[in-house]
């Protein structure tokens, strides 16, 4: 399985981060590590929301629409 997934800082509850994995628990982990250059200085993380996918490349195109100008404002709308 593959997920997308969406998670929000809780020091900066604004700040929310896109992403996609095959292993989400592991991946949240990494996140509040510091090893996300992208997302280290916003740590704590937490997991606002997911979904699971079977196959990985739609999982990636829907990361992708996510990140896109209408994907946040479908997640914004929506999530």
């Amino acid at each position: 399985m593959w997920y997308v997934y969406i998670i929000r800082s809780e020091s900066f509850p604004a700040q929310e981060y896109v992403g996609a994995t095959a292993d989400l628990k592991r991946r949240l982990s990494e996140h509040n590590a510091g090893k996300s250059s992208h997302t280290t200085k916003f740590k704590p993380w937490k997991l606002a929301w997911y979904c699971a996918f079977h196959d990985k490349y739609k999982a990636l195109a829907f990361e992708k629409y996510l990140k896109s100008h209408s994907g946040r404002a479908f997640t914004k709308k929506r999530l």
